[in-house]
Protein backbone atom coordinates (compact mmCIF):
# COMPACT_ATOMS: atom_id res chain seq x y z
CA UNK A 1 0.00 0.00 0.00
CA UNK A 2 1.06 3.26 -0.74
CA UNK A 3 0.12 6.83 0.28
CA UNK A 4 1.34 9.67 -1.78
CA UNK A 5 0.61 13.69 -1.14
CA UNK A 6 0.49 16.05 -4.13
CA UNK A 7 -1.00 19.95 -2.84
CA UNK A 8 -3.29 22.10 -6.11
CA UNK A 9 -2.86 25.80 -5.53
CA UNK A 10 -5.38 28.08 -6.52
CA UNK A 11 -5.96 31.34 -6.70
CA UNK A 12 -9.71 32.77 -5.69
CA UNK A 13 -12.20 35.87 -6.17
CA UNK A 14 -13.58 34.37 -2.30
CA UNK A 15 -17.47 35.32 -2.59
CA UNK A 16 -18.32 31.90 -2.88
CA UNK A 17 -16.72 31.12 -5.78
CA UNK A 18 -16.80 28.10 -7.03
CA UNK A 19 -13.97 25.91 -8.74
CA UNK A 20 -14.36 23.31 -10.63
CA UNK A 21 -10.89 21.03 -9.75
CA UNK A 22 -11.64 17.64 -11.47
CA UNK A 23 -9.18 18.09 -13.91
CA UNK A 24 -6.32 18.92 -11.78
CA UNK A 25 -7.26 15.98 -9.31
CA UNK A 26 -7.12 13.52 -12.28
CA UNK A 27 -4.26 14.90 -13.41
CA UNK A 28 -2.51 14.11 -10.24
CA UNK A 29 -3.89 11.08 -10.20
CA UNK A 30 -2.66 9.66 -13.34
CA UNK A 31 1.14 10.90 -12.27
CA UNK A 32 0.72 9.38 -9.04
CA UNK A 33 1.17 6.06 -10.67
CA UNK A 34 -1.23 4.25 -8.13
CA UNK A 35 -4.04 2.86 -9.86
CA UNK A 36 -6.77 1.61 -7.46
CA UNK A 37 -7.34 3.15 -3.83
CA UNK A 38 -8.91 6.07 -2.16
CA UNK A 39 -8.28 9.71 -2.12
CA UNK A 40 -8.72 12.11 0.28
CA UNK A 41 -8.93 15.47 -0.98
CA UNK A 42 -8.76 18.50 2.27
CA UNK A 43 -9.13 22.23 2.27
CA UNK A 44 -5.66 23.89 4.20
CA UNK A 45 -7.95 26.50 5.62
CA UNK A 46 -10.85 27.54 7.93
CA UNK A 47 -12.76 29.46 4.90
CA UNK A 48 -12.75 27.02 2.33
CA UNK A 49 -15.16 24.15 1.21
CA UNK A 50 -14.69 20.77 -0.97
CA UNK A 51 -17.88 18.95 -2.36
CA UNK A 52 -18.88 16.97 -5.87
CA UNK A 53 -21.55 18.52 -8.03
CA UNK A 54 -22.90 18.87 -11.44
CA UNK A 55 -20.38 22.00 -12.58
CA UNK A 56 -22.82 24.06 -14.46
CA UNK A 57 -23.53 27.73 -14.24
CA UNK A 58 -27.47 27.33 -13.24
CA UNK A 59 -26.33 25.13 -10.33
CA UNK A 60 -23.43 27.49 -9.83
CA UNK A 61 -26.00 30.01 -9.12
CA UNK A 62 -28.27 28.20 -7.09
CA UNK A 63 -25.37 27.11 -4.64
CA UNK A 64 -24.30 30.78 -4.18
CA UNK A 65 -28.03 31.69 -3.53
CA UNK A 66 -28.53 29.18 -1.13
CA UNK A 67 -25.76 29.49 1.06
CA UNK A 68 -26.89 33.22 1.44
CA UNK A 69 -29.98 32.29 2.49
CA UNK A 70 -28.90 30.00 5.07
CA UNK A 71 -26.04 32.09 6.25
CA UNK A 72 -26.18 35.57 5.06
CA UNK A 73 -22.97 37.43 4.52
CA UNK A 74 -23.67 40.81 6.41
CA UNK A 75 -25.26 39.89 9.29
CA UNK A 76 -23.90 40.34 12.79
CA UNK A 77 -21.46 37.12 14.05
CA UNK A 78 -19.57 36.59 16.93
CA UNK A 79 -16.33 35.53 14.98
CA UNK A 80 -16.43 39.00 13.35
CA UNK A 81 -17.39 40.97 16.86
CA UNK A 82 -14.09 38.90 18.28
CA UNK A 83 -11.90 39.45 14.77
CA UNK A 84 -12.94 42.39 12.96
CA UNK A 85 -12.54 40.85 9.80
CA UNK A 86 -16.33 40.34 8.49
CA UNK A 87 -15.83 36.55 7.45
CA UNK A 88 -17.94 34.94 10.27
CA UNK A 89 -20.07 33.84 7.83
CA UNK A 90 -17.35 31.99 5.61
CA UNK A 91 -16.41 29.96 8.47
CA UNK A 92 -19.95 29.07 9.43
CA UNK A 93 -20.52 27.97 5.31
CA UNK A 94 -17.19 25.70 5.08
CA UNK A 95 -18.18 24.69 8.69
CA UNK A 96 -21.60 23.48 7.41
CA UNK A 97 -19.98 22.07 4.27
CA UNK A 98 -16.66 20.92 5.32
CA UNK A 99 -13.42 20.38 4.75
CA UNK A 100 -12.63 17.32 3.22
CA UNK A 101 -14.08 14.34 1.00
CA UNK A 102 -13.06 10.96 0.23
CA UNK A 103 -13.02 9.25 -3.60
CA UNK A 104 -12.44 6.00 -4.64
CA UNK A 105 -10.64 5.06 -8.10
CA UNK A 106 -9.71 2.34 -9.74
CA UNK A 107 -7.51 2.10 -12.78
CA UNK A 108 -5.78 5.24 -12.59
CA UNK A 109 -9.61 7.05 -12.73
CA UNK A 110 -11.99 8.64 -10.31
CA UNK A 111 -15.24 6.55 -9.72
CA UNK A 112 -17.81 9.67 -10.75
CA UNK A 113 -21.08 10.03 -11.61
CA UNK A 114 -21.84 11.16 -15.26
CA UNK A 115 -22.52 14.89 -14.18
CA UNK A 116 -20.00 14.70 -11.16
CA UNK A 117 -17.65 16.78 -10.47
CA UNK A 118 -15.08 17.59 -7.32
CA UNK A 119 -15.76 21.25 -6.83
CA UNK A 120 -14.05 23.66 -3.95
CA UNK A 121 -15.51 26.88 -2.83
CA UNK A 122 -13.91 29.43 -1.24
CA UNK A 123 -16.56 31.10 1.08
CA UNK A 124 -13.70 34.17 2.01
CA UNK A 125 -14.83 37.62 1.45
CA UNK A 126 -12.06 38.45 -0.07
CA UNK A 127 -10.02 36.81 -3.21
CA UNK A 128 -7.22 34.45 -1.68
CA UNK A 129 -4.32 31.78 -2.49
CA UNK A 130 -5.73 28.54 -2.24
CA UNK A 131 -4.14 25.01 -1.15
CA UNK A 132 -5.71 22.10 -1.40
CA UNK A 133 -4.41 18.57 0.05
CA UNK A 134 -4.86 15.17 -1.91
CA UNK A 135 -3.65 12.12 -0.81
CA UNK A 136 -3.56 9.15 -1.99
CA UNK A 137 -3.81 5.50 -0.64
CA UNK A 138 -3.27 2.55 -2.65
CA UNK A 139 -1.52 0.45 -5.22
Amino acid sequence: MRVLTEYIHLSTAGETDVIDITAQVNKKLKSSGIKKGIINVSVCGSTGAVTTCEFEPGLIQDIKEIFEKLIPQGKRYHHDDAWNDGNGHAHLRASLLGPSLTMPFIDGELILGTWQQIIFIDFDNRPRQRKIALQFLGE
